[in-house]
């Protein structure tokens, strides 16, 4: 990846990456609703409410693990494989620090030149 921004060989890869940083957000999200589900379950007296309880979390359980294996299938998430998935991680930090230090926003956004537009 280099500074330019509007090269296009920096998106080279970006949809496959995007989908796997959104996929992981719905993976952490699952999950964080799995937990929630969970204490409020544990913290319920009614039992009718408990029922209820039971069946969202089951439901979050089931979607937590169809993320989780659409992931594995896809190769974005190795939880058997520590070393593949902390390479991975490292690749995904080095280009978020690398999108973070390109100068996004120039001084000089004028694009006189680049574009063709008739004479006046």
């Amino acid at each position: 990846m280099n500074n330019d921004y509007l090269d296009p060989i920096n998106s080279v890869g970006m949809p496959d990456a995007a989908d796997n940083a959104l996929c992981m957000e719905f993976l952490m999200r699952a999950k964080n609703g799995v937990r929630n589900c969970a204490a409020a379950l544990a913290e319920s007296a009614s039992p009718d409410v408990r029922t209820i309880l039971k069946g969202i979390l089951s439901d979050s359980l089931r979607m937590h693990e169809e993320i989780s294996k659409l992931m594995i299938d896809k190769h974005w998430l190795h939880p058997y494989q520590v070393g593949e998935q902390f390479q991975m991680d490292l690749k995904s930090a080095d280009t978020t620090l690398k999108i973070a230090n390109m100068k996004l926003f120039p001084e000089d956004t004028a694009r006189l030149g680049m574009f063709a537009t008739p004479d006046k």
